[in-house]
């Protein structure tokens, strides 16, 4: 396995240097690029393909909402994990619809970011349990019901029980130990539903399922 290959995007030299400097400890980390605004992040994210940016909110030029959609809407492989100060609701959502994989407050601590960076990297979720009830509720459909285009159309059986187990917040090992797979059979379906449905992560599949009725707010919770 390579390392891992890191955007960092924040208006602030002295973050982006901290952060940098933290990261790279690790070994299996690597910072490829570093953008003090939102349009340089864009423009690098696109020159070298990274598998996680890490995405401020407040930036020049464009903010880390619009640049995250720009980002995804690109290569929707990388994932994209927002580290802020801001935890207003209204952000939250913004960025999860513009297809960000996880949201951290700049007040987490050095290890609590890594793995979260290790986590959005292997196409899981990272939100506080708070904000994730929070998210589900607000994107799940007012009245559940199953959507005019069933999940069964594009999603093999087995796979619908491994989204459903993630919605739920089941970590991979934990999917691979419920249905009695391997770990690396769990990281295949994971793959293959994020190519079916378009999307680069497991907040943004589980979040697109219940937009389209394939997951009940049960699922996920």
């Amino acid at each position: 396995m390579g390392k891992i290959r890191i955007l960092l995007a924040d208006d602030h030299a002295v973050v982006r240097q901290g952060t940098r400097e933290l990261l790279e400890r690790e070994d299996d980390l690597e910072v490829v690029a570093e953008a003090g605004d939102g349009e340089k992040a864009v423009h690098l994210a696109a020159k070298h393909s990274p598998d996680v940016a890490i995405m401020d909110i407040a930036m020049p030029k464009l903010n880390g909402i619009d640049a995250t959609r720009q980002i995804k809407a690109a290569n929707p492989r990388v994932s994209v994990l927002v580290l802020t100060a801001y935890d207003d609701d209204q952000y939250i959502f913004a960025l999860l619809e513009a297809g960000a994989a996880g949201y951290l407050l700049k007040n987490v601590h050095a290890d609590e970011l890594i793995r979260a960076v290790r986590a959005v990297a292997a196409g899981e979720a990272v939100l506080h349990p708070a904000i994730a009830r929070k998210v589900v509720s607000r994107f799940a459909p007012p009245q559940p019901k199953r959507g005019e285009t069933n999940a069964l159309d594009q999603l093999t059986e087995r796979e619908i029980e491994v989204l459903k187990l993630a919605a739920k917040g089941l970590k991979n090992q934990d999917i691979a130990r419920e249905l009695f797979l391997s770990i690396r059979t769990v990281q295949t379906h994971l793959s293959n539903i994020f190519s079916k449905m378009g999307v680069g992560s497991r907040t943004e599949a589980v979040l697109e399922a219940l937009k389209r009725g394939w997951l009940m707010l049960e699922d996920a919770l």
